[in-house]
């Protein structure tokens, strides 16, 4: 191991960070900062891994990361900001001291998109458990005017993280139904499933218009079942009676025909949406269906499910499921197409 005065190396800071002695691994980091653009590199790219594997080794000195965010090189930053997500998805409060930096990245126009990309990841997984320290009114802003951005891979984070602090407190986003619908009809699948389950959360704490029920209703014919699920628990849990023409409003036909659907993610949404009620249907995950614990149990796991690997349109890295021309780097390794 290097002694006090060194750069360090990769292998160095893997060591540290296992030693678990994060003052010397935050020291070792400092002078990081001085080292070549290649060094910087290596070392950060590494952590990454390590951040992958063992989340929990890097957790002790993330605030020592959080001067990457803002390096000169592109490579160093975008490294850095891919090591903050596995980190915010174990142990976010490690994450909470960094939270604002992430955000200037989330909102810097001329940042490079993955970063953005990468940041706004992060940010979700945070607001889940510490929704107060990513949920301000900045932030929230600059997540949903992101929806209109043109790289896709920005829009999923940014519509993830939007479900993530609506799971986390739905009353941050009860005024922005309305705004969320627009994304409905999004291209990327992802993006149009994780605004959908934002809806779902929001539901619990607001009544909708009569433009957010004709939204969710145009999606229970979405061409992916996780998004007519989630439309369909959408509908289930928003008070429609404080909504004026419910009846020819309310897609009843629909619904039926999606009641014996053989994804059971859908059926089981929709015989609530129609008759069971909110509450009464409990699923795997033993959370009752429309309710805040059921959609922060199931937005992941269905979100994997969506990006379940077909052989002949996955990353051949990773194993990420890509669209027909899909990006040159794949969102989830980086790598090149």
């Amino acid at each position: 191991m290097e002694n006090g005065t060194d750069t360090p190396t990769p292998d160095s800071l893997v060591a540290l960070a296992e030693s678990g002695d994060g003052s010397q691994a935050r020291a070792a980091l400092e002078r990081l900062e001085g080292a070549s653009d290649e060094q910087r590199r290596e070392c950060l790219r590494t952590l990454r891994s390590l951040a992958d594997e063992r989340p929990a080794a890097v957790a002790e000195f993330v605030p020592a990361l959080e001067r990457f965010l803002s390096d000169d090189d592109r490579s160093v930053r975008l490294a850095t900001a891919k090591a903050f997500v596995p980190v915010a998805a174990a142990q976010p409060a490690a994450v909470v001291p960094t939270v604002s930096t992430l955000a200037d990245r989330l909102a810097d126009e001329f940042e490079f998109y993955f970063v953005r990309a990468r940041a706004a990841e992060a940010l979700g997984y945070v607001a889940r458990e510490h929704v107060d320290a990513v949920a301000t009114p900045e932030t929230l802003a600059d997540l949903r005017v992101g929806l209109t951005f043109d790289e896709p891979e920005v829009r999923e984070q940014l519509a993830k993280a939007l479900a993530f602090v609506a799971t986390g407190d739905p009353e941050r986003l009860r005024h922005q139904a309305d705004r969320l619908v627009d994304g409905l009809d999004d291209e990327q699948d992802l993006v149009r499933y994780y605004l959908a389950t934002a809806l779902v959360a929001v539901g619990t704490v607001t009544s909708p218009s009569s433009e957010v029920v004709e939204a969710l209703a145009a999606r229970l014919d979405d061409e992916r079942a996780h998004v007519r699920g989630r439309a369909a628990e959408a509908l289930a849990v928003l008070d429609l009676d404080d909504l004026d023409g419910t009846d020819a409003s309310f897609p009843a036909e629909a619904l039926e025909v999606l009641r014996t659907a053989d994804e059971s993610f859908v059926a089981d949404r929709a015989r609530v949406a129609l008759d069971e009620g909110v509450g009464d249907t409990v699923t795997d995950d033993d959370a009752p269906l429309g309710t805040l614990a059921s959609v922060r149990a199931t937005a992941e796991p269905a979100a994997d499910a969506m990006q379940a690997p077909d052989a002949a349109d996955a990353c051949p890295h990773c194993g990420l499921d890509l669209p027909d021309n899909g990006p040159p780097l794949c969102p989830g390794c980086g790598m090149p197409q």
